[in-house]
């Protein structure tokens, strides 16, 4: 007993493209058997299903290198990690803020994370204050992911790179440097 289901009649498409109309299964065996051919099925829900004549393993090849193509050119976002104390100093806050720049203008995740000791923990405020200045500081290239919260001894924030803000900011004119006036 043969296990394989034998569908008759079906809509064959040769190698060429060419729609050769509704034929017997067998026939269409025999054409991709003279073509050197495989006889795939294309469109099985189709009334009468739709196979074509093609080399498989030819489309399937082709089918992994676009996948693998696709997939070179993706850019992964990756998390960085920025460790803040609630009594940073302004020069440091702003290279901390400078660095999460650039990351977050190549297209990665930044969370802050400020860390309290002992009696630090007093000054949560300030400390939500400095977040909110960071915030504040990176809404051109950001969005907010997490806002800040506290989670034991740490508060955590998330921002995300925001994909449109850049490109409205590159339209906007720039202005032109003053020029010094130098009476002499």
């Amino acid at each position: 007993m043969n296990d394989q289901i034998r569908v008759s009649p079906i809509r064959l498409i040769d190698e060429e493209d060419n729609q050769i109309g509704v034929v017997e299964t067998h026939e269409a065996k025999d054409r991709a058997r003279e073509a050197g051919l495989d006889l795939v099925e294309v469109s099985p829900t189709a009334s009468p299903p739709v196979c074509k004549i093609m080399d498989y393993g030819k489309w399937k090849y082709a089918q992994a290198k676009k996948e693998q193509k696709a997939k070179a050119h993706a850019k992964k976002s990756e998390l960085k990690g920025m460790r803040l104390r609630p009594n940073i100093d302004a020069h440091d806050l702003k290279f901390k803020t400078d660095k999460a720049r650039s990351f977050l203008e190549d297209g990665d995740k930044v969370q802050f994370v400020m860390l309290f000791r002992g009696r630090q923990m007093a000054h949560q405020n300030l400390a939500r204050d400095t977040m909110n200045g960071i915030i504040e500081l990176l809404e051109d290239v950001s969005k907010i992911e997490q806002p800040p919260k506290m989670m034991g001894r740490r508060m955590t924030m998330m921002l995300t790179p925001d994909r449109k803000k850049p490109a409205e900011k590159a339209e906007a004119p720039t202005p032109a440097p003053a020029e010094s006036s130098d009476a002499g």
